[in-house]
């Protein structure tokens, strides 16, 4: 699973050059001992502008993502956006990186303790089912595969998750059954983004147990 690279420049919530040298003119002009106390920095102001990205992606799509939305959301100067990444594009990609991070973790969180198959199944039904956290985890998803097509870079980082997701998956079958029951679910889910008649839990439940087969078993 891809990383989410440290800032090559400075460490996680510096303070933009401007912030800086305002910081400085502020602390010249009241002395050492009193007057306004100066803006503490943010040591994770770099995450924090992460999030906001993802945030705004999911409301406004990569193609309306820009970095006054980003910083208005984060509630930073715009100078902390160009501060921390290179371009958009950068941000971009290491949002979604980040992202993908957090969803493999909590993909795989899904199935502790799960030891049969109607249980597995059940997992997999809710997440087809599942509520608002789980539609913005869905909406991003769909952003970034649809981003990924324009961008070769960040085909990599969906194959390696899916790679992540088809793993976890083939616990519970064998690797061939795994990769039809992850491809099963990214249809369902996008049907249950799109639809305005949505399937019955019971024909999710159907379709699972009918792609799962025989030979679907519980963890070992």
């Amino acid at each position: 699973m891809q990383r989410i690279e440290p800032p090559s420049a400075a460490p996680p919530g510096s303070d933009t050059a401007e912030e800086a040298s305002g910081r400085e003119r502020r602390s010249a002009s009241t002395g050492a001992g009193g007057g306004r106390r100066t803006r503490r920095s943010d040591p994770d102001r770099r995450t924090h502008i992460l999030d906001a990205t993802l945030d705004v992606i999911a409301e406004h799509g990569v193609a309306g993502t820009t970095h006054r939305h980003i910083a208005a959301r984060a509630d930073v100067p715009l100078g902390s956006i160009t501060y921390h990444f290179t371009s958009l594009t950068d941000l971009l990609t290491r949002a979604f990186a980040r992202h993908v991070e957090l969803q493999s973790a909590v993909f795989q969180g899904l199935f502790d303790g799960v030891a049969t198959r109607e249980r597995f199944v059940e997992v997999l039904v809710d997440l087809v089912h599942g509520g608002p956290a789980r539609h913005r985890s869905a909406v991003l998803g769909f952003e970034l595969h649809l981003a990924a097509l324009r961008s070769p870079g960040l085909r990599t980082l969906t194959r390696a998750w899916t790679e992540d997701s088809r793993t976890v998956l083939a616990r519970f079958t064998d690797p061939d059954s795994a990769a039809r029951l992850d491809a099963l679910l990214e249809g369902m889910i996008m049907h249950a983004l799109l639809t305005t008649a949505p399937e019955s839990r019971a024909t999710t439940r159907d379709a699972i147990d009918l792609t799962l087969g025989p030979t679907g078993r519980p963890a070992s």
